[in-house]
């Protein structure tokens, strides 16, 4: 089972997972036309621009007071390529906090590799949805802890879910894509994440294609939906701009960590600055 006491070694740094609300930047990274890996930040997962260097900016927040780091390899799934492995040894090498890495792991060996290269933590998406028996072959031979499912969601108004929220009074449902946002599958979120915990995840990670890049909120429905189908830790992902909208994720959906990239990619707030800002509202936080 899943312990949040879970404790993670990187270098002779221990740290524990606790009870306490999370705070996480996420990289999204890519190949620039040299094949250099570097960050970029879009809107809607597209019109992305660079943002930086993903050693200098794992540097940043190892140093600013982050919980946990996020690499994502944006294009390794569509692009049929493997994951960034270089990079990721080498961002890991810069933190003493966990890291979690996503992006064109397809199978039980990519996980092993990409735990090698320094993650504490993979996080499958795509081709979990394509094979489910993935989530039990990795979590029983590396541990559900270690063990992340993303999902890239978007909302639906239609009648082929099984799940349904309401949204400005309208009916929705929330769907699973695939391939960085670019292909639907027709899966309901919430079936599908109560599967995966059933198969052996040991954290959820929801992505909203709907509120990525907005700076507008979290996509509350979506994110209390995951949150209250599963007993699972929930990453909220998507669509932050403020402390304010990170304390709304934690107190009316119920999330468990709050991913964010602009804001602090581009200075408009810092770590220290949100976590004080959720602890005088009475969110649980490591400062």
């Amino acid at each position: 089972m899943y312990s949040v006491n879970h404790t993670f070694t990187k270098g002779p740094f221990p740290f524990n997972m606790t009870l306490t609300n999370r705070i996480i930047p996420c990289i999204d990274v890519d190949l620039d036309p040299t094949g250099n890996a570097v960050v970029y930040t879009g809107i809607n997962f597209e019109n992305l621009r660079y943002t930086g260097d993903p050693v200098e900016m794992a540097q940043k927040y190892n140093q600013a007071g982050a919980d946990e780091f996020v690499f994502l390899d944006i294009t390794a799934s569509s692009d049929s390529r493997s994951t960034m492995l270089n990079a990721v040894s080498n961002v890991a090498d810069e933190l003493s906090i966990p890291l979690t890495v996503g992006g064109g792991i397809r199978t039980k060996e990519d996980v092993k590799n990409t735990l090698r290269a320094g993650a504490d933590k993979v996080s499958i998406n795509t081709a979990a949805l394509s094979r489910p028996s993935l989530i039990t072959e990795s979590s029983e031979a590396f541990g559900n802890q270690c063990i992340v499912i993303s999902i890239d969601a978007r909302r639906r108004f239609d009648e082929h879910g099984d799940h349904y929220a309401k949204i400005n009074g309208e009916s929705c449902w929330f769907e699973c894509t695939i391939k960085g946002g670019r292909e639907g599958t027709g899966i309901d979120v919430v079936s599908w994440v109560q599967t995966a915990q059933k198969l052996g995840a040991g954290e959820i990670f929801v992505n909203s294609i709907d509120a990525d890049g907005t700076k507008d909120g979290y996509d509350i429905p979506l994110t209390k939906s995951v949150c209250d189908s599963v007993s699972t830790p929930v990453i909220a992902s998507s669509g932050c701009g403020s402390p304010q909208h990170m304390y709304e994720v934690f107190a009316n959906a119920g999330a468990n960590a709050a991913l964010a990239a602009s804001i602090f990619h581009f200075d408009e707030y810092t770590i220290t600055e949100t976590k004080e800002y959720l602890q005088s509202h009475g969110i649980p936080i490591r400062l």
